[in-house]
Formats: C-alpha cells, structure tokens, sequence
C-alpha cells in the first residue's frame, strides 16, 4: 500500500476569526482526495471552528493538539 502523502502545512498563526476557518476551508477544497492538510493557528475560536468545518465539508479530523499557545490541526480531504 502507498505511503500517504505529506500535508500540506497551512501557518496561521496570528490570524484572528474568521480568517483562520476560511483558509482553511480553501486549502482543504483544492485537495484531492486522500490529500492531507496540517493546520496551525492561536485564534482560540479554530478549537471550534476548524473541526465544524471538517464536518460539514465531510473532511476528516486526524488530530488535533495544542502546543504553547498554538493549535494545530491534521486533516484529510475525503
């Protein structure tokens, strides 16, 4: 079986709502399928949001962690 493709890596950092949900959402929709999307940002809102959007568009969340102050996201477009 193939090794999964690297994610992209998507900076956010410092962005505040509703920046980081609207990248995200453009980066995740010029994936294809199986693409990977790792997503880091500090807007305390993306805990909420990021993971809502995954759901809606039907993308799916690998994972998620905060480190120092930032929030960091792994996804994968269905």
């Amino acid at each position: 079986m193939a090794e999964p493709p690297d994610p992209v890596l998507l900076d956010l950092r410092g962005l505040k709502c509703p920046l980081p949900v609207l990248r995200t959402r453009k980066a995740l929709v010029r994936l294809p399928p199986g693409g990977r999307l790792r997503v880091a940002c500090t807007d305390p809102l993306s805990v909420i949001d990021i993971p809502h959007l995954a759901a809606t568009l039907g993308d799916v969340l690998e994972g998620r962690s905060e480190e120092g102050g930032v929030y960091i996201f792994s996804l994968r477009r269905s």
